[in-house]
């Protein structure tokens, strides 16, 4: 856990879970991959466990940690939290009574506000009418390109308080993307070695889309060599909208 986090859109992180395989293009240069071979060879207990060279790669093999559970039950400060930042909990190798256990201690922490992001958006809707949805959970899907647009659909089927798409990297234009049933919209150009970049038009078209459809809109960073290195300005302007249940998170960040 990091009870602070650089992630322009939350506050700390919360990993239960660490480890995934890459699944998509916008998996290509996972930011979570390449740190986690960094806490491996420094020897953090957390991520001494391999994944398929093919798809993951060392320290990044799916692993669930039932002693970080009750970690947000220690926070006597409530804080917008992003669950599982190194992994994704809809992950197949994640048990179900897993993935239970840990919406169990959100239900249990309704102080704090959890974001939750994947992109097994079919596994997700799967599960979706198995567990229950406290207020406090926002639910989201990564949507890097058009080829993977139908996250959304099964996004929609989830009965979550707030639920939000994740553009980031940002590969190619969304133009026709549905925002129907979706409060919040996050944009980013991919950042780190290799970056592919993004066109201001795909994320000004975004823009226009979400204020069309009147769903808050973030934009995070264009991206390059190093997160920051291209700023966040888009026309003169950062946009740091928040979903209406939450405009007073954040605040002053």
């Amino acid at each position: 856990m990091a009870d602070k986090s650089s992630i322009e859109w939350t506050e700390a992180t919360w990993n239960p879970t660490t480890g995934c395989d890459r699944i998509s293009r916008g998996c290509d240069h996972c930011y979570a991959l390449t740190l986690s071979k960094r806490l491996k060879a420094m020897g953090s207990p957390k991520y001494q466990t391999d994944g398929d060279a093919r798809t993951s790669g060392p320290g990044f093999g799916v692993a669930t940690h039932p002693t970080d559970l009750a970690l947000p039950l220690r926070w006597r400060e409530p804080r917008v939290v992003f669950v599982n930042s190194m992994s994704d909990l809809f992950h197949a190798k994640v048990p179900f009574e897993f993935v239970e256990q840990v919406f169990e201690v959100m239900a249990s922490t309704p102080q704090h506000t959890y974001q939750v992001l994947t992109k097994r958006a079919t596994r997700l809707a799967k599960l979706a009418s198995r567990l229950s949805w406290p207020a406090n959970v926002w639910m989201g899907v990564s949507v890097e390109d058009h080829d993977n647009a139908e996250r959304v659909d099964h996004l929609r089927q989830v009965p979550a308080a707030v639920r939000f798409v994740s553009a980031e990297p940002l590969l190619g234009p969304l133009d026709d993307l549905n925002l129907k049933g979706v409060d919040w919209l996050i944009a980013g150009g991919e950042s780190g070695p290799g970056c592919r970049p993004v066109d201001p038009d795909w994320v000004r078209r975004l823009r226009d889309r979400c204020t069309a459809a009147g769903t808050a809109f973030f934009f995070k960073q264009w991206g390059g060599r190093t997160p920051k290195a291209g700023g966040r300005e888009l026309d003169g302007r950062t946009w740091d909208e928040m979903p209406a249940p939450a405009q007073p998170l954040l605040a002053g960040r």
